[in-house]
């Protein structure tokens, strides 16, 4: 089985922030079922996704691709 790091920590953030895939894939300019294969490890999002992912939940490259503990920042309104 494949590691699928990457993948669950944008489905942990996602869940955390209470944001719904439609919602999440609408805000990267992406389709819900991009969002859904790379929460199931089907495929990875390219480095310019990885980056648009990290902004959007507020956290480093690290912690979303797993080479640093994933902390979740609260922020006002969020």
């Amino acid at each position: 089985m494949m590691c699928n790091t990457i993948g669950n920590n944008i489905k942990k953030l996602r869940r955390q922030k209470n944001v719904k895939q439609d919602v999440l894939a609408t805000s990267l300019h992406l389709r819900r079922q991009t969002v859904s294969s790379y929460e199931r490890g089907i495929t990875l999002p390219n480095i310019f996704t990885l980056i648009r992912i990290a902004d959007y939940f507020d956290v480093s490259l690290d912690e979303l691709t797993g080479r640093k503990e994933l902390i979740i920042h609260e922020k006002d309104g969020f």
